[in-house]
């Protein structure tokens, strides 16, 4: 454990959903070790998977954790059935989300950990956010914040860590949104967090072709040549190491992995097709260019499977140990 950092704080997520067990059993697996995080959740509904648990604060996560998995305790409103998501909770989950960015914008928590939550309960509660991502960005858009900002999403797999400059949306829209200026700021707040954040002097960035054999000059597809070419160049030129277009199909692969440190990805299956093949169980979402540390699990709530004692934690370990290392080096604890 790094003594004197801040604690982590963890929201549960959808409470229907498989959040609560592998908070459980992520303190199980962390207690001796850490990273030390804190609950921020229903005690009651947490005591069905970790019956050795202590309300608590925050600030006393650190003295609790060996014995106990901490818990800042804010009931729900509804009974939780697990598979079962009720909208009446999704103004908590929200709240819980709120409370997490609020200790970490005060420093009280070293970073923020997120458990999946369910769009449809939330939307039908009136959230307004598409997800997690945005709600968060907007909870920080008014802190002073002297990097570059984003929201990017960064998926890890072991050595990989692939970022998305288009998310959700339909692969006929990804050339359309796949602008100069999108690909420039993504690369652009890449580049600053891997300096903050992963505490790389001099980031690598490899970006990824949206066609096949990254057009083939023109053949296959003008993106490389008309977009995505020269936004590369003008990168470089503003001191980002960023390579042209490469076809994606020879991207990731074991020696490619070493010659990068970060692959700017165009669109979504093009970044999680090889982070969930590298490792299906223990890729980790964060998100960059925010003035909080913020990572997730990548995985959904598991409805099917919530409640069943099958879900693991892997994902969610990963989170919190990528969560503690971010906020390492934001304190200026590694360099390399």
């Amino acid at each position: 454990m790094t003594a004197g950092a801040a604690p982590l704080v963890l929201t549960l997520g959808d409470p229907a959903g498989v959040g609560p067990e592998i908070a459980a059993d992520a303190w199980r697996a962390l207690s001796s070790s850490g990273p030390i995080f804190a609950v921020i959740g229903d005690a009651e509904l947490l005591r069905r998977h970790a019956p050795v648990l202590e309300v608590t604060h925050a600030g006393d996560a650190a003295a609790v954790f060996g014995r106990a998995l901490p818990v800042l305790h804010r009931p729900l409103r509804a009974p939780v059935t697990p598979g079962a998501p009720d909208p009446a909770n999704a103004p908590v989950v929200a709240d819980w989300i709120e409370e997490a960015v609020s200790l970490a914008l005060s420093g009280e928590a070293g970073g923020v950990v997120t458990c999946p939550i369910a769009k449809a309960p939330m939307y039908a509660s009136g959230f307004r956010f598409p997800g997690h991502t945005e709600f968060i960005a907007e909870l920080t858009i008014d802190t002073p914040f002297s990097g570059v900002r984003g929201p990017v999403m960064m998926l890890t797999a072991r050595d990989l860590r692939a970022c998305l400059v288009t998310i959700h949306v339909a692969f006929d829209q990804v050339p359309e949104l796949l602008t100069a200026e999108r690909l420039m700021r993504t690369a652009q707040v890449v580049d600053d967090a891997l300096r903050r954040d992963f505490a790389i002097a001099r980031p690598r960035l490899a970006l990824a072709a949206l066609n096949p054999h990254a057009g083939e000059g023109g053949a296959l597809g003008m993106q490389e040549i008309e977009v995505l070419r020269p936004a590369a160049t003008r990168l470089r030129e503003m001191g980002i190491d960023i390579t042209d277009p490469r076809p994606a199909d020879t991207l990731f692969h074991d020696e490619a992995r070493r010659t990068y440190d970060a692959a700017i990805c165009l669109y979504h299956d093009q970044a999680l097709i090889p982070v969930k093949t590298l490792d299906f169980w223990g890729g980790v979402n964060a998100t960059l260019g925010l003035p909080i540390v913020r990572t997730s699990p990548d995985h959904g709530t598991g409805f099917d499977i919530a409640g069943k004692g099958l879900a693991r934690p892997d994902s969610l370990i990963a989170a919190l140990r990528l969560a503690a290392d971010m906020a390492a080096s934001r304190a200026g604890g590694r360099v390399r």
